[in-house]
């Protein structure tokens, strides 16, 4: 239920707070509302704001219906945000995130520790806390602590605001309870609970060139790469974060469970959102063990699979339950770790869900290419990412670079060059695409808008009614994320020298222009569709092209500058998104310089952290990381497939994607995108009634290859999915979608995410030891759907 349709904007004439929007034709620009002020609380069930001309509820429709009718606007400035027990718990969860983050990296079973599930966690040790340390909101001690600033800092009130703790706490006129304190710890905690990207050159370096740089370098190289993206995205915050049209509808499931967990002054109304909330996390925690254990067969049901187990066509196009099996057409999946996944590229629960290419675009461009022997298509499976000798064997990459890991020419010559299997060479295309398609559609629809949110930035013009909310709060001074940036830019200067990365000076200025240069553009799709468009491919290419000859390159050039080019890029948008949730003016009122520190600290500790434990993993576990195969506890994969990266963009991608070479098309395909958002502008100039306006080209782009990897079932069952949330609920069940359907979502999340961490350790191989459940029914041997196995 996390499927979030754009929403349409109100036009500038019409309302105060937000923009034009090529998405809402004239006729409805005349008949939006204005923004008002809330007389009520957004989960009550009758308010003026969201009753039409006749009486009854709209469907949420513009980004002011986001703002105003899904988002609270109530805020309480008194509430404390540094406590005793946000510095616990975030410096606590911080280092269980980032640890757990760098274990999950060498496991075999792909995971990562998601904020939601360290906002579930985060909530439940603070109700903790606040039973057990005594402090002006505790009164379950015989003695009565004095009221003085020790006493608050150490446990200011109740951390929830549950009916069971306001009987027992008095809370005064507080209707916002340590909502400020969940927030800061819950994006301290996911700060750090990624591994950056940073190990991941540390890692091939040290695995397959014998390179270790001293500690502190490749310290302040993961801190250096991971603040330079804050300190950009601070500086572009005017026009990325305060305008109401960016929506950021990733965020809306994380903020109404803050909402429901916090805020209200009708506790007794909100206490059936939150046993609501509970009651499908409990359930979807339940349910997972089936499809994940007990049932595979419940990842995808095919009823073709069913009806013809003897046919690979039937495999490729109807299969998907297993990896990189088939396309999954018409399967059904009832497990929400993949119907509801959404990471910007295998988006099913996103907005994605509702926007991708119908199935028969895929379908016939996949059997096409395959069918017709493409790309030699035909040696290799259907769908793999592997790198592979032309007669369909693995390719062995080591093989063609010499002692000092350069690309030896005599022995490319003996081993020829690699290939792709078709369909990874169709995703290629059509990420290319998306990157041109996200200049030209942002330049097209939203360059008006951006220049006026900045022009009335200047003007100190409050234009959104969060961020109205918001100026009682000091604000991060310009000049702080500028030090962050022009810091970190000292770090990596340093570093790449000292670590001997072999870049020169000047790539790694350019790196970083690439990120601030696509930065806007990629977050404003993000804002707005919940689509992530990557630029990792455009960095390689930029890359190989000013750097070619060798994946290392005197100790992997070519990786500092994906390091650079990508990663501020991507921690960026984090630090956008984070400012959009927590400060800023935007949805859970958290004050700007709390939010600038915990973000600040949850970097730098967890880069010290990954670092750590890097190390130890791959002092202990050398030659399993090696080994294709791995083993059920520990896998190279990660470090194999981004050293592959570099060996084929680093060494050969001025051979293979030269405009004559064999993947020429792959480069060229970002120039074809720049063009492919123009005839759908044209179109809603000339005819607005088509609804070419609707249309979002870079989604449409990227999904020309989005069934080429993975577990394919969950599609179809997303879309069906999508079509009942944003069609039938938002406008038919305006009501019950505004009070429960992103609640749903982050339950079903979270629920979800909880039940994998929990099978890891348990029967899944993280603490050691693996439990395979018995064959039976569904749980058979082979493909879980019951499709010929290819492979």
């Amino acid at each position: 239920m996390a499927i979030v349709d754009p929403p349409q904007r109100v036009s500038d004439a019409e309302r105060t707070h937000s923009f034009s929007d090529e998405k809402y034709d004239e006729k409805h620009e005349k008949s939006s509302i204005q923004i008002a002020e809330p007389v009520a609380e957004v989960y009550d069930d009758v308010r003026a704001i969201d009753l039409d001309e006749n009486g009854k509820e709209r469907p949420i429709v513009t980004d002011v219906d986001v703002a105003t009718r899904l988002i609270s606007l109530e805020d309480d400035p008194t509430l404390p945000a540094f406590t005793f027990r946000m510095w616990f718990l975030g410096l606590g969860l911080s280092c269980f995130g980032a640890v757990l983050g760098q274990i999950f990296y060498f496991r075999p079973q792909t995971i990562s520790v998601s904020q939601l599930f360290l906002q579930i966690l985060a909530y439940i040790l603070g109700v903790l806390m606040q039973e057990i340390i005594p402090g002006t909101g505790n009164t379950r001690y015989s003695f009565k602590t004095p009221n003085n600033a020790f006493w608050r800092f150490m446990n200011p009130g109740p951390f929830s605001k549950t009916p069971l703790y306001v009987d027992l706490f008095p809370v005064g006129n507080r209707t916002v309870l340590d909502l400020k304190e969940h927030v800061a710890i819950t994006i301290f905690a996911s700060t750090a609970g990624s591994s950056a990207l940073a190990i991941s050159i540390f890692a091939a370096d040290d695995l397959y060139y014998g390179i270790q740089p001293n500690a502190g370098v490749g310290i302040f190289t993961l801190i250096g790469s991971q603040l330079l993206g804050y300190g950009l995205g601070g500086i572009m915050r005017s026009f990325l974060v305060y305008p109401t049209y960016m929506v950021f509808p990733s965020l809306l499931p994380t903020v109404q469970l803050f909402d429901a967990l916090h805020r209200g002054k009708k506790i007794f109304l909100q206490k059936k959102r939150v046993r609501f909330f509970w009651s499908c996390f409990i359930a979807i925690f339940c349910w997972e063990w089936f499809p994940e254990f007990i049932a595979p067969t419940l990842t995808g049901i095919s009823i073709f699979c069913l009806a013809k187990r003897d046919s690979a066509w039937f495999t490729r196009i109807f299969g998907g339950a297993a990896g990189n099996e088939g396309l999954g057409v018409f399967a059904l999946c009832f497990d929400w770790n993949y119907v509801g996944k959404c990471d910007g590229q295998r988006s099913g629960g996103g907005s994605l869900g509702a926007l991708f290419t119908p199935l028969s675009t895929q379908l016939i461009a996949f059997c096409a290419l395959y069918a017709n022997n493409v790309w030699q298509g035909q040696n290799f499976p259907w769908l793999s990412q592997e790198l592979f000798y032309e007669n369909g064997t693995q390719y062995n990459q080591l093989s063609i670079l010499d002692e000092n890991f350069r690309l030896d020419k005599a022995a490319l010559d003996v081993q020829g060059l690699p290939w792709f299997a078709s369909s990874q060479v169709l995703t290629k295309i059509g990420t290319n695409l998306s990157i041109g398609a996200t200049i030209t559609h942002v330049v097209l629809w939203y360059g008006k808008d951006i220049i006026e949110v900045i022009k009335r930035y200047r003007a100190g013009d409050a234009y959104d009614p969060h961020l109205a909310k918001m100026k009682v709060y000091p604000e991060v001074p310009m000049w702080w994320y500028i030090a962050i940036f022009i810091g970190s830019f000292a770090m990596a200067m340093a570093t790449i020298y000292t670590g001997g990365s072999g870049m020169p000076w000047w790539g790694l200025i350019v790196a970083i222009l690439i990120s601030a240069v696509f930065l806007p553009f990629v977050v404003t799709v993000y804002a707005i569709t919940g689509f992530t468009t990557s630029m990792q491919n455009l960095v390689q290419i930029i890359g190989a092209s000013i750097m070619p000859g060798s994946p290392t390159d005197e100790h992997s050039a070519f990786r500092y500058f994906t390091l650079y080019g990508f990663n501020t890029l991507q921690q960026a948008l984090a630090l956008v998104t984070d400012l959009k949730m927590s400060a800023q003016g935007q949805y859970t009122k958290l004050p700007p310089r709390v939010t600038f520190t915990v973000q600040t600290l949850g970097s730098i500790v967890g880069g010290l952290l990954n670092y750590v434990i890097m190390k130890v993993i791959i002092s202990s576990h050398r030659e399993i990381l090696l080994d294709v195969q791995g083993s059920n506890i520990w896998s190279g994969q990660q470090v194999q497939s981004f050293n592959a990266d570099a060996v084929s963009w680093g060494a050969l991608g001025n051979i293979l994607y030269a405009p004559s070479g064999r993947y020429g098309i792959v480069p060229f395909s970002i120039l074809i995108g720049l063009a492919v958002p123009v005839p759908f502008w044209i179109a809603h100039r000339f005819f607005p009634r088509l609804g070419a306006n609707h249309v979002v080209t870079p989604i449409l782009c990227w999904t020309l290859g989005y069934l080429s990897v993975g577990i394919n079932t969950s599609v179809f069952t997303t879309f069906l999915l999508a079509v009942f949330s944003q069609f039938y609920l938002r406008r038919y069940r305006p009501r019950w979608f505004r009070k429960y359907n992103f609640l749903l979502s982050a339950a079903l999340d979270g629920g979800t995410q909880v039940m994998v961490f929990v099978f890891t350790f348990a029967v899944g191989g993280g603490s050691g030891r693996v439990v395979n459940m018995p064959n039976w029914a569904l749980n058979p041997q082979g493909n879980p759907d019951y499709c010929q196995r290819l492979t």
